[in-house]
């Protein structure tokens, strides 16, 4: 009896450090290709309430909590954007304190003064420089760091025009940032945050109204996948409504 007892205990160990060191981008990459945000939500709950994470885990966490957040803003949740922004904070500061990884807590430091500025946009004179500096931090603390880019583009293409925005500028650092991602599969595959960069240049193609290379960015997200609605059945159709009354 008493040997079962341990085997037991060892095997729910060896369960609970499987979990601790799971890579779940698969399962985000999935949620975020189907739209399944209550399933996202779940897993960033349930990645949140494990106890003593490895520093990687909660990586991994605040780039889910990043995500999740950014729907949230983009949705008009705004009471549920900061309860998610909070905890995604307290992460970084953590990560912070142990120094670990800084050019990735920087560049995330960037996302969530930018995404404090989206929930409310007079923060922006406070905040703005702040997440410009964090961004500028990440790239000098690591040049290969695609998310330093990422974010340094955010700001540049959400930033009006008339306080320095550039579309322009917004696309030099979007083309980096996926020519550093796709120097490394690792940032590529079953990764969602590969399929929203793209997203993002395709867009910002469009912004501009260069509409041929936006829908040959959008046709490579489609044959990357398939199922990824608001490309496939939302911005892809306007596209090309667009490019027929222009012909």
């Amino acid at each position: 009896m008493e040997r079962a007892k341990y085997t037991l205990i060892l095997l729910l160990i060896f369960i609970v450090q499987i979990d601790i060191n799971a890579n779940y981008s698969s399962e985000i990459y999935l949620f975020y290709d189907f739209n399944k945000m209550k399933e996202w939500k779940a897993l960033i709950d349930q990645l949140e309430s494990i106890k003593d994470k490895p520093n990687s885990l909660i990586l991994e966490l605040v780039n889910y909590q990043y995500g999740y957040i950014g729907w949230c803003v983009g949705n008009k949740k705004s009471e549920e954007a900061e309860i998610y922004l909070a905890l995604a904070e307290k992460n970084i500061e953590y990560l912070e304190d142990e120094q670990y990884n800084l050019s990735m807590v920087n560049a995330y430091k960037s996302a969530f003064y930018g995404l404090r500025i989206g929930l409310d946009v007079w923060l922006a004179p406070f905040l703005g420089h702040k997440s410009s500096d964090c961004a500028k931090l990440a790239i000098e603390l690591d040049a290969n760091n695609p998310f330093g880019f990422i974010q340094l583009a955010n700001i540049q293409n959400y930033m009006p025009s008339i306080f320095g925005g550039s579309k322009s500028d917004a696309l030099k650092y979007y083309l980096k940032a996926k020519e550093l991602m796709e120097k490394n599969p690792g940032f590529i595959k079953e990764e969602w945050n590969y399929i929203s960069l793209l997203t993002s240049i395709g867009k910002v193609y469009w912004d501009m109204n260069d509409l041929q290379t936006t829908k040959l960015y959008f046709e490579k997200i489609m044959q990357i996948t398939s199922q990824y609605d608001w490309v496939k059945k939302e911005m892809y159709p306007q596209l090309l409504k667009e490019i027929n009354t222009k012909k």
